[in-house]
């Protein structure tokens, strides 16, 4: 089986550089994937968990004349390379058709629609979008009730294009399903419909009914493509407040997914079927289960609206994978860890050979449970949106180390380096020793659109590459493999989406009697992190808890970044210089957490200690007491994601 399995395998393969012939574009790739077989399916997808058996589907034929009506429809709105589509919807086959048809018209940008209105229409003015992709108005969602009355403020929109989820519903039920949206509509807008709850200045489309009359075997723009003309806008830094708006290229994508496919080599090809349930506004959704397994002719299952969130889907995952016989995945650790509350039982899950997991620290219980339990491999990656998404992973083929994020992808190189206290190159590292990671390579972005954000984000070793800081702490050892020790940015990882601390801190400053206010990650064996607040009040003044908590409900716009506790401290820890501490935020929450987690276990625990190791990051040492079971303890304690000793 070809693949990688050691850095020499990564180096080797180098030696010979990228290959000249590689696709300009995301189109020409998935182009390219679907000559392979144009009959063999390529796109699946079921509305709900009942209906996983008789999915709707597409062959390459038909995906790629989908996304080739859809850009055409792109052009005849007058989109140009440098106009701006924007998508806020679930995972639908239409996601998909958006994604990839609005690269070869324009630059697409993807936003999440978990976020409130306000925070959609900020990203919208941010991106400058004059197209907007969503939901049409449907019983049980909501994003177009957020997104209506925001309309008026987004000033460069031209044309709101409508999904109806009444198109996925076949059958009988068809015709009951329109007549809901219909009375969603009347019950929303009255009589008047939607022409009247929109501006006068933005057109409205049917998104299906626009592109089933374009041309779907060849691009009517007639355009030419370059590896440097932009392809996407991602948003980064959280999943709340106002992200910033990475910018990425046609060569980007289109390397990124070279990368990880020499990776997984034949483990991702023809005859291969991937199931995808992470969110398409996500970028390891979008490139992980869409480009790659598109550009090599794989079948991608896509399955709910909601993906993994979506009702029953976890509960039965093992049945989809047994009946559609699914070789992959990927998913984030709270993922892993739902999944093996859930038996395998008959089930045949042979069919899978790996599942990849990223987006935070794997803890180590999770990660042996998970495969002894069902026998699948897991392969821990790193990625950040900046670098297109897989930087680097452990290896299919090779050593998997529990706890690291393993070999760079080729094609991109990656170290660690010193840097002074300006945020300049001092030196690389020497082998395991604690630095900055860096990445270099043609997956590395652009910049932020906004220009003042790319301040200190490119760093200059002597060696004439451009080297992105990634923000993270990490140690490379002997075997090219790399250890994360730490964050350098402190975003709190909830379920593997990021928030942004400042998305509670800003907030918590506002009110009258807060001083100081500082929001930690707190370790939450389901969700990875859950959000906590520390405030110190102003002298004189008096709040409590429970008054502060309902005042940030009222500022905070996603409810994902709502603080799970909050306390008031009479003293906020500082550094000698005045900056807030927060590794001691961080210490206290970790220890809080762990003792609770054995108290609830039952096991006795005489003190636990939270101490920075060098090599390792926060190491966790624990004294049980005398009486404890020490195998009990490892259990629980394995569910989080840190080094630990028991004495």
């Amino acid at each position: 089986m070809s693949g990688i399995a050691t850095l020499h395998d990564v180096e080797v393969l180098e030696a010979h550089g990228l290959p000249a012939d590689l696709p300009t574009s995301t189109y020409e790739m998935i182009s390219r994937g679907a000559s392979l077989n144009p009959d063999a399916p390529a796109l699946s997808f079921f509305l709900t968990v009942d209906e996983h058996r008789t999915p709707h589907s597409w062959s390459y034929r038909q995906l790629l004349a989908c996304i080739t009506q859809t850009a055409n429809f792109f052009d005849d709105l007058g989109v140009e390379n440098d106009s701006v589509i924007a998508f806020v919807l679930p995972n639908l086959p239409e996601t998909h058709f958006v994604v990839w048809g609005g690269q070869a018209a324009g630059i697409v940008t993807a936003l999440n629609p978990l976020l409130e209105g306000a925070a959609l229409a900020d990203l919208l003015n941010a991106s400058n979008a004059t197209v907007l992709v969503t939901l049409a108005p449907f019983p049980g969602t909501d994003i177009w009730a957020k997104l209506q009355p925001h309309l008026p403020s987004i000033k460069s929109l031209r044309h709101l294009v409508l999904v109806n989820l009444a198109d996925r519903v076949r059958g009988a039920g068809h015709h009951a399903a329109e007549a809901r949206h219909k009375s969603e509509v009347e019950r929303l807008h009255g009589s008047t419909a939607l022409r009247d709850a929109v501006p006068a200045e933005i057109e409205i489309h049917d998104f299906n009914s626009a592109i089933c009359g374009q041309p779907s075997d060849r691009l009517k723009s007639g355009r030419r493509f370059s590896e440097q003309d932009a392809s996407s806008y991602f948003c980064t830094g959280g999943t709340t407040g106002l992200p910033k708006i990475a910018m990425r290229r046609h060569g980007n994508e289109v390397a990124n997914a070279w990368s990880t496919a020499q990776v997984l080599g034949e483990g991702m090809g023809p005859g291969k079927v991937v199931f995808c349930g992470l969110p398409l506004f996500h970028v390891n959704g979008v490139l992980v289960t869409g480009l790659l397994p598109f550009s090599t002719g794989a079948h991608v299952i896509l399955g709910t609206p909601q993906g993994y969130r979506g009702e029953g889907l976890v509960t039965r995952f093992w049945e989809i994978v047994e009946h559609h016989r699914i070789n992959f995945f990927s998913g984030v650790p709270t993922l892993y860890a739902s999944l093996l509350q859930v038996p395998v039982g008959s089930r045949d899950v042979s069919s899978l050979e790996y599942g990849l997991c990223g987006a935070a620290p794997m803890p180590v219980e999770v990660f042996r449970n998970f495969q002894h339990k069902t026998g699948i491999k897991i392969l821990e990656g790193y990625g950040l949106t900046e670098a297109t998404c897989v930087s680097s992973v452990n290896p299919l083929l090779g050593d998997r180390r529990i706890g690291s994020i393993g070999l760079r992808v080729p094609g991109q190189m990656m170290k660690t380096v010193v840097l002074d206290e300006q945020g300049r190159y001092l030196r690389d590292c020497a082998i395991d020793e604690v630095g900055v990671l860096t990445v270099s390579g043609p997956n590395v972005f652009a910049g932020y659109r906004a220009p003042e954000q790319n301040q200190g984000l490119w760093i200059d070793s002597g060696d004439g590459a451009r080297w992105l800081n990634t923000g993270d702490l990490a140690r490379q050892d002997e075997q090219g493999y790399f250890w994360l020790t730490g964050r350098k940015k402190e975003l709190i990882i909830r379920g593997g989406h990021n928030i942004d601390p400042l998305t509670i801190e800003e907030p918590l400053h506002r009110h009258p009697a807060v001083q100081i206010a500082a929001a930690v990650g707190r370790p939450d064996a389901h969700a990875g992190e859950l959000p906590v607040a520390y405030v110190q009040l102003r002298a004189g003044a008096s709040a409590t808890e429970a008054e502060l908590l309902a005042f940030i409900k009222t500022e905070i716009a996603e409810r994902a970044a709502l603080p799970r506790q909050l306390h008031i401290i009479p003293t906020m820890p500082l550094t000698a210089v005045g900056k807030i501490f927060k590794p001691a935020l961080k210490r206290l929450e970790i220890t809080d957490a762990l003792e609770g987690a054995l108290r609830e276990a039952r096991i006795a625990c005489r003190e636990i200690v939270v101490v920075e190791d060098k090599s390792r990051g926060l190491v966790v040492n624990v004294h049980l007491e005398s009486e404890a079971s020490e195998a009990a303890a490892r259990q629980v304690l394995g569910r989080f994601p840190f080094a630990f000793f028991i004495g």
